[in-house]
């Protein structure tokens, strides 16, 4: 039996003169979370609502849990086997958490229990809690509970974190980090690097409609990463010419400095010869991310705290 459980081929959409999705190709396995990443505008929506049987594809084949969606009879049970967590998701503010997860799981004929949805997103503490009264946090976890009371095989979960603070942020992801191990598959848009680069199997980027690049983050890290850097900050003037004999091909930022190591045997070397030239302060190495990976292969802007702008 193979383990794909999301299968794109040639997938295309476009509107009038428009290629929203532009014969793009990927698939998904089970039990894996897989980051489907992208500037706004890129053609990220439009794919997703094709998987989730929201909209129909120009041409092109895809398919979920080995459904066709171009078959219309497949959209109710495909639907029946996902579970989503939409951007803009919101409980009922009036409603406990344990009120709002029984009013989403009495939506469906065969649901999980609310109680059991509880313990598993760690919410016992909050579960006589109404909505509006909650963190930003465990308001997403609501919604996690939510997209769970069908008991999908995949969860689609679309910009999960945003919004919330560094630390809610990481709670988070430790629930879908719980998702894998419950043996789900998950299904991650973010605009956080980091996010993406911490919780990913397998990471995609699509741009103007096309998949730019497709892999494990250490793949996409060796190809379009860059490279790796150490970097001395505030470097005195009298002691840059003694740095230049020792590195000819360093760069220069403002009074930082770049040397480009290829190896830690190298960073080692470096450092070991940084303090005989009595350089021994204010130095950090650089490793490539798939924040460099993104400015490389789409040329988006990044704010500060590393999302897309």
């Amino acid at each position: 039996m193979s383990n794909v459980v999301i299968e794109v081929s040639d997938l295309a959409k476009r509107y009038g003169s428009l290629n929203a999705v532009d014969g793009i190709s990927f698939d998904v396995k089970a039990n894996e979370i897989f980051a489907f990443l992208g500037p706004n505008g890129a053609g990220k929506t439009t794919t997703i609502e094709i998987l989730q049987c929201l909209r129909r594809p120009t041409s092109g084949i895809a398919k979920v849990l080995g459904l066709d969606i171009a078959n219309n009879g497949n959209g109710k049970e495909i639907r029946r086997r996902i579970g989503v967590l939409p951007q803009d998701f919101n409980g009922l503010d009036r409603l406990t958490v344990k009120e709002n997860i029984s009013l989403f799981a009495s939506m469906y004929g065969r649901a999980r229990d609310p109680d059991e949805l509880i313990r598993l997103l760690d919410l016992e503490d909050k579960a006589k809690t109404r909505f509006d009264k909650l963190s930003g946090g465990l308001k997403q976890r609501v919604g996690i509970a939510a997209a769970l009371v069908n008991d999908p095989d995949i969860v689609f979960l679309d910009e999960p974190t945003t919004g919330l603070d560094p630390k809610s942020r990481r709670e988070v992801w430790q629930v879908i980090q719980s998702l894998k191990q419950e043996g789900r598959t998950v299904f991650l848009t973010t605009h956080y690097m980091e996010e993406a680069e911490r919780l990913a199997a397998r990471i995609a980027i699509i741009n103007r409609g096309r998949i730019a690049a497709i892999g494990t983050t250490g793949e996409l890290l060796e190809k379009y990463g860059g490279d790796r850097f150490l970097i001395i900050e505030d470097v005195l003037s009298e002691k840059l010419s003694r740095l230049k004999s020792q590195f000819p091909d360093l760069r220069e930022a403002n009074s930082d400095i770049m040397i480009r190591v290829e190896s830690l045997k190298d960073v080692s070397q470096v450092i070991e010869t940084l303090n005989n030239l009595g350089v021994n302060q204010g130095i950090q190495i650089r490793n490539p991310s798939i924040e460099n990976v993104f400015l490389r292969l789409v040329g988006a802007r990044l704010t500060e705290e590393g999302k897309l702008a």
